[in-house]
């Protein structure tokens, strides 16, 4: 099949690695410009989220490159350093993996929506840097659809939940009341909005950061305030949360200026939560050590645990997904019966105008003639061979063609191995 991924998750790397192999759009499509430079690549895809980051690629038979090196590559790392951390899937394998990721079942909140729609927007961002080959589309696509089976089918508890809803639940277990409380929630991108929206369900008072430059356009969820994002600590001593969930490998909070914002407003000795819910980090890590400040990040939200319930919900998505993966293996596998019945259609062709070459030669015909006529048995000779066993792929079982199409190289590699044999 020649598919790879290599990648990275909260599963074998906590956020400190992880935000070292975070991609912005700009760093995809540089690194994509390099793949589409490597000869043993044939198509590529990105999919960087805020838990996971994972190059897959179709690639050329025979092919020997190493995608942790190329990743490690892109960030200047060396890849004995990382290599623990980077998981490498092939062929079925990988194909499985991108179907379940799709589905949510490899999310950190099993059956999330969020993923689906990355993982359709990390193909179509492959598509406008033109690395997107036909392998990646298909697989994609049909990852893609069987997601959407998944749910419609199987509706899993708390299947609508978002990183962003999740960190609000644990806010409120670590016994915080949102109600009326004021928060600013930095960043207006799908987790901005996310986290705006689901502070908003709960109560709270919420007003979220936007560009200056962007300020006139930008969409923010209703009912929610704006401020201009340079002004972000001049309110922050009047929150009680603050949430900064941006795509951005700019750091939006650091421990001096915030604490010069706290120190000058009179606010000391209020407590206040800071909720960082980026990767790379949006705040500094150090605010943590300042007396009113509570700091969490991804990896403070905690792993979900499965009821009963939940794991009767994951093995009616397994099933579903088990149908569908074997249609994507079906797929590839007759894609590569295409050059097998080709070659048997060339040989097939090429025996028909050498055992006619006695009765050709009987016709009268000039060398010109008799080449013509030739190259013309051949052809017709391929094309029937060629239609019966295209037509055979189409309509029999994968076994019967797959028996076929074996039996049939056989016959030839046979006559082939006496033809050189005779000839020598």
């Amino acid at each position: 099949m020649n598919l790879k991924m290599a990648g990275i998750d909260f599963t074998n790397a906590g956020i400190d690695v992880r935000q070292c192999f975070s991609f912005t759009k700009k760093g995809m499509a540089e690194a994509m410009g390099r793949l589409r430079r490597q000869e043993e690549i044939k198509g590529c895809v990105f999919i960087s989220t805020c838990n996971r980051m994972e190059l897959w690629a179709s690639v050329k038979e025979g092919a020997t490159l190493s995608l942790p090196e190329l990743l490690c590559d892109f960030k200047g790392l060396p890849v004995e350093a990382y290599q623990e951390y980077l998981t490498v899937r092939e062929d079925e394998e990988a194909v499985k993996h991108l179907f379940y990721l799709s589905a949510g079942l490899k999310s950190q909140i099993v059956g999330e929506d969020q993923v689906l729609a990355q993982v359709k927007d990390a193909l179509a961002f492959s598509r406008q840097q033109e690395c997107a080959d036909r392998v990646m589309e298909v697989l994609f696509r049909m990852a893609v659809t069987a997601g959407k089976q998944v749910k419609a089918s199987v509706v899993m508890d708390k299947a609508n939940f978002s990183a962003a809803h999740q960190a609000v639940a644990f806010l409120k277990a670590q016994g915080n009341k949102l109600d009326g409380k004021k928060c600013l929630v930095i960043g207006n991108g799908e987790m901005g909005k996310l986290a705006a929206q689901s502070l908003m369900e709960e109560g709270a008072d919420v007003t979220v950061t936007v560009r200056q430059y962007k300020s006139g356009v930008v969409q923010i969820p209703r009912g929610a305030k704006r401020i201009d994002y340079g002004e972000r600590y001049r309110y922050i001593p009047q929150c009680d949360l603050v949430v900064s969930a941006t795509a951005s490998p700019n750091v939006t909070i650091t421990r001096e200026q915030l604490q010069d914002c706290l120190a000058g407003s009179g606010s000391r000795g209020r407590r206040q939560v800071y909720l960082d819910l980026a990767v790379p980090r949006d705040m500094e890590t150090s605010i943590s050590n300042l007396d009113q400040v509570e700091y969490y990040d991804m990896d403070s939200l905690p792993a979900q645990a499965q009821s009963p319930r939940m794991r009767r919900q994951y093995r009616q998505a397994e099933e579903i997904l088990a149908g569908e993966i074997r249609k994507f293996m079906d797929w590839q596998e007759c894609r590569d019966f295409v050059p097998r019945i080709q070659r048997i259609g060339t040989e097939a062709a090429g025996e028909l105008a050498w055992r006619m070459e006695g009765p050709l030669g009987e016709l009268g015909l000039s060398p010109k003639e008799k080449e013509r006529l030739q190259a013309q048995l051949k052809q017709a000779a391929g094309k029937v061979v060629d239609k019966l066993l295209f037509e055979l792929r189409d309509q029999a079982e994968h076994e019967v063609l797959q028996k076929t199409v074996e039996i049939m190289e056989q016959v030839y590699i046979a006559q082939e191995e006496t033809s050189e044999n005779q000839g020598k």
